[in-house]
């Protein structure tokens, strides 16, 4: 193979980031490229030389092929390192970087091309006698096929993009009557995502595991792996926690496992990280679902438990280096967890959310590692996916892991978009989770059918967060005075000077009256309850204060003259003050408005200008982050009139429709 003394990674985000890392440790020479949205992005500052290759927009920079095989000549790059998702997984541009010259830091694009199409694997795994879940995977893509297909199997069934994964282009249907529809979503959603429409079938696998196993190949035929990973817990089929080992694996099934896996790869001559992912029953019966020739987002906890670096190995194995590691050399040392902490609100179905990064604070500590690509006033940008770091902890036994994962969730603080903080630590909190009993179906079981309610600011976080708004406003009227040469009042006096807060608890306006106490002792009374709060330490961002004794800990950021943004006893909690804010009118577009669900692309419009519409019925689809969210008439009646055109950007609660509502609507 060439050799090679520099490496372009063609990616973005916490992943260009962590690759970066290890290329700089083995003494590598680092570029990075970037988006117009990514130009002040970390991976591009961390990197030694950076190359903008395009406008924000995915097709236009990080999935353009050429434009990355130019900046990798224009740096003079002798390899391309492309992370994941993006052309992680693209045959044509590993065929492209082999005809520029250029390693590619992967598999072949023959393997890629065989693995990355659902159906074609499924026919190779079962030819290799790899378990395999009962299914369709034929050329003939016909609804009429499909339908009757899925009715030979049996429903509940799966619908699944066949050149993709990451649960786009993947829909589960109960019953024959919803499958037209989600063939088209699934084929629309697939189309969008990787280019390509067509679709496989497979029996829903009711309640399993999803487990994971790391292989790993060289160019000298020797392949291993490297134990297994448990990503059971998921919201629409994309993983939200994973870890190793499995909380019920056993020898004797890891065994089998792994000599599945290796047996899938050894049946295309696989080089390189893969990872072959299967269902586990209750039963311990398990089945092939595909194989991802990449690294995988969730490889740390693999790192943590073997001590390997599998980025070092990767770019070893592109070099034509033996592994240098055999089977029986492989060995785990503890339990590693990792959650993926996404911009998204788990409150609005997991919708993404974007807006500025206002502030970022990563946690640290024993056994905690926090991969991220982010930094304090970064914009996040509906363009790409919305997962901002993974953080992940590692204990000598699954508790430990557990207790500390908890902890660094606590304490990463990121103020402005809303993120799915709260709910991964409640998710950590689940007895069924603790117990290591999660399967596919826990987020649904366990958060009353996936609905997951925003959290509720208690009444000593309000006081907080009157007693930091009042702090602000007193420094702030400091600098004033001391700008034109005048005083201001000792509000530390024997009269002191008080104000008052209101802001909304559980929907209802809440008082809170800040009482000085001489020093930084103060009094806030809110309806009948009283604190004594005392302040410890006050930055620019954090504060530590004590509450009738009891001490917390805040990470802190005025938003604006009347608002301000906690994260607080675990909880991102925003307080604003209404006594500060003007009167203002009502928001143009009254009853019958019907706006975007998120910052995003508005990909089709289902209706018109007098149209008449049901209660439920599909109005338009919005797509973002990779992912198409249906907007729906939440009445019925008459649409009144259409605000956007397909294939325009629409903001957050932009208005989209009008529809006139029937009288008895």
């Amino acid at each position: 193979m060439p050799a090679f003394n520099s490496i372009l990674v063609a990616n973005r985000g916490e992943i260009a980031v962590r690759i970066i890392r290890t290329v700089k440790s083995l003494g590598y020479r680092t570029l990075a490229v970037y988006s117009v949205a990514d130009a002040h992005a970390p991976h591009v500052a961390t990197a030694d030389r950076s190359f903008c290759i395009g406008g924000p927009e995915v097709g236009d920079s990080y999935l353009d092929a050429q434009k990355i095989i130019e900046a990798a000549r224009a740096t003079g790059a002798g390899a391309i390192h492309p992370g994941y998702g993006f052309l992680s997984e693209n045959a044509s541009f590993a065929r492209a970087c082999a005809g520029a010259g250029i390693v590619f830091i992967g598999p072949s694009p023959e393997a890629i091309e065989l693995m990355g199409n659902k159906a074609a694997a499924k026919r190779r795994m079962i030819a290799a006698g790899v378990p395999c879940v009962p299914g369709y995977e034929g050329e003939d893509q016909s609804d009429d096929v499909l339908i009757a297909q899925a009715a030979r199997i049996g429903f509940p069934v799966m619908v699944k993009a066949a050149a993709g994964g990451g649960g786009r282009g993947m829909r589960l249907v109960v019953a024959a009557k919803g499958l037209p529809a989600a063939l088209a979503t699934a084929r629309s959603e697939a189309l969008n995502a990787f280019g390509s429409g067509e679709l496989i079938l497979e029996k829903a696998v009711e309640r399993p595991r999803h487990v994971e196993i790391q292989v790993f190949g060289d160019a000298h035929g020797q392949t291993i792996h490297l134990g297994e990973r448990d990503c059971s817990v998921q919201r629409r089929h994309q993983k939200v926690v994973e870890e190793a080992p499995c909380p019920v694996m056993k020898p004797e099934l890891r065994a089998r496992m792994g000599a599945a896996a290796v047996a899938a790869a050894a049946s295309i001559g696989y080089q390189g990280a893969g990872t072959v992912e299967f269902l586990l029953s209750a039963n311990g019966e398990f089945y092939f679902l595909e194989m991802n020739t990449r690294l995988q987002v969730e490889h740390p906890v693999t790192e943590m438990i073997t001590g390997l670096d599998l980025v070092a190995m990767q770019i070893a194995v592109a070099h034509g280096k033996p592994l240098g590691l055999r089977q029986e050399d492989v060995t785990f040392s503890g339990h590693a967890i990792e959650v993926r902490l996404y911009a998204e609100d788990p409150s609005r179905d997991f919708l993404p959310s974007t807006g500025r990064a206002l502030l970022w604070r990563p946690a640290e500590g024993e056994g905690v590692r926090v991969d991220h690509g982010l930094s304090e006033g970064q914009e996040i940008t509906p363009f790409y996916d919305p997962m901002v770091a993974k953080v992940i902890a590692w204990g000598q036994d699954r508790e430990i892991a557990r207790q500390r994962l908890l902890r660094a969730l606590e304490e990463t603080a990121l103020v402005g978009p809303e993120t799915n903080k709260a709910f991964l630590i409640r998710l950590l909190g689940k007895d069924a989770f603790a117990k290591g009993e999660a399967t596919t179906a826990f987020i649904a079981e366990q958060f009353e059918g996936g609905r997951i309610a925003r959290p509720e600011p208690l009444p000593v976080q309000a006081a907080i967060a009157a007693i930091l708004q009042y702090r602000i406003a007193r420094a702030a009227q400091a600098a004033r005075a001391v700008a034109v040469g005048g005083e201001l009042l000792d509000w530390q006096s024997s009269r002191p000077l008080g104000a008052q807060y209101s802001y909304a608890i559980a929907g209802e306006p809440a008082t809170c009256q800040v009482v000085p106490r001489g020093g930084e002792r103060y009094e806030v009374i809110t309806g009948d309850q009283r604190f004594d709060i005392s302040i410890v330490e006050l930055g620019d961002s954090v504060a530590r204060l004590r509450v009738d004794g009891l001490q917390h800990d805040v990470c802190f950021c005025e938003v604006g003259p009347a608002e301000i943004a906690l994260d607080i006893d675990g909880a991102d909690l925003r307080f604003v003050n209404t006594f500060a804010l003007l009167t203002r009118g009502e928001v143009a577009g009254g009853d019958g408005g019907i706006t975007a669900p998120m910052h995003g692309k508005l990909q089709r419009l289902f209706v018109k200008a007098g149209d008449r519409v049901e209660a439920g019925q599909r109005l338009a689809t919005v797509e973002a982050m990779k992912m198409e969210h249906s907007v729906v008439a939440p009445f019925t009646g008459t649409v009144s009139g259409v605000l956007v055109l397909e294939g325009e950007q629409v903001a957050a609660n932009a208005l989209i429709l009008q529809i006139e509502p029937d009288k008895d609507a």
